[in-house]
């Protein structure tokens, strides 16, 4: 029972076979390859627009070569206290930005607090030359708390954000697991309501690794500029295909969208299991994460009986469900907890 992450998963049989069918002859490199230009078209039909793309193999990659092409050294990215970029990425956004700040904002379950992000966009001065002027919003949907944004809630900060002439970055590691959990569509929940950059992952949710970072709108204008930063960075893959096999298998048929359905449908049954035995939830169950509180003996319990969980700076635990959590999984869970 390893509810630790939802990257312990194993990659779908889909993405296998697509990257084995992908492994026959020759084919151009970085990125010329037939394979990527047809990932790039399957996203501009899941999106509903043209777009550009590029693939690397990780979520701190993707998210740090978006945020450098939006944000130069001396600028700084706003971003929620709890976010990926701030707590797990081991400086990757500073890194490669060259130098440029992360500048912290607070609210409920890891969305940004609007009246918060007011006041800062308020009191950002670029021309005042002691202060760090803000280049980019960075939302993240789920968000490091498992909760969701709904297409309104990204409008309304992406709105102020383009008002004081910044960008707006978004990190989707779990973007299907908030589709699946809000009914919205992907433009709805992305450029639609004002995202101009975004990770898009499908690591997390049955890709070997796999993540997307697409450009929407005026932003494709700054492609150009991320292959070339992607290659100073070691992230322009000489044999791409292999990735965008893997977009490819997942977005066919809306497998995606299925397999993220299947995980949230999970995480529901394991939290309401953690709450008949006493746990307490944390924050929303909106995605395929669950983080409650639990009393002491039915945490140990959990422990000895070799259930895999994560503590939260919080003081909650982390449950994380993934496509391949099975029935026996929910069921052997409950034993234990019973």
């Amino acid at each position: 029972m390893n509810f630790m992450s939802d990257t312990a998963a194993p990659a779908h049989p889909a993405v296998l076979s697509a990257i084995s069918d992908a492994n026959v002859g020759a084919a151009a490199s970085y990125g010329a390859d037939v394979w990527t230009e047809r990932a790039r078209e399957a996203l501009s039909r899941v999106f509903e627009c043209d777009l550009d793309i590029w693939l690397v193999g990780s979520g701190t990659a993707a998210n740090a070569l978006a945020l450098a092409t939006l944000c130069p050294p001396h600028g700084s990215v706003l971003c929620h206290a709890e976010a990926h970029i701030e707590r797990d990425e081991r400086g990757a956004p500073e890194f490669f930005t060259g130098g440029a700040k992360l500048s912290l904002l607070p609210g409920l379950h890891g969305r940004i607090d609007l009246s918060a992000l007011r006041t800062r966009l308020a009191a950002n001065d670029p021309d005042f030359v002691h202060e760090t002027p803000i280049h980019v919003l960075s939302l993240s949907n789920l968000t490091e708390c498992g909760a969701a944004y709904r297409p309104f809630e990204i409008a309304e900060r992406a709105a102020l954000a383009h008002e004081a002439a910044l960008a707006v970055h978004l990190d989707g590691a779990r973007f299907g697991n908030a589709l699946a959990s809000t009914g919205a569509t992907p433009a709805e929940l992305s450029w639609r309501s004002g995202v101009d950059v975004m990770s898009f992952g499908a690591t997390k949710n049955g890709a070997m690794g796999c993540e997307a970072i697409i450009l929407f709108g005026s932003a494709r204008q700054r492609l150009a500029d991320l292959r070339v930063r992607a290659k100073r960075a070691g992230h322009m893959p000489p044999k791409m295909r292999y990735l965008a096999a893997q977009m490819c298998a997942y977005l066919k048929d809306g497998l995606w969208l299925e397999l993220a359905a299947r995980a949230n449908a999970s995480a529901q049954a394991v939290a309401k299991c953690l709450v008949d035995h006493g746990g307490d939830l944390a924050h929303p169950v909106d995605g395929n994460e669950v983080f409650v509180r639990l009393p002491a003996d039915v945490a140990a319990r959990l422990k000895s009986a070799g259930v895999g969980f994560y503590p939260w700076p919080d003081g909650s635990f982390r449950f994380v469900c993934s496509w391949a959590t099975t029935a026996d999984d929910l069921t052997a869970l409950g034993k234990v907890l019973a």
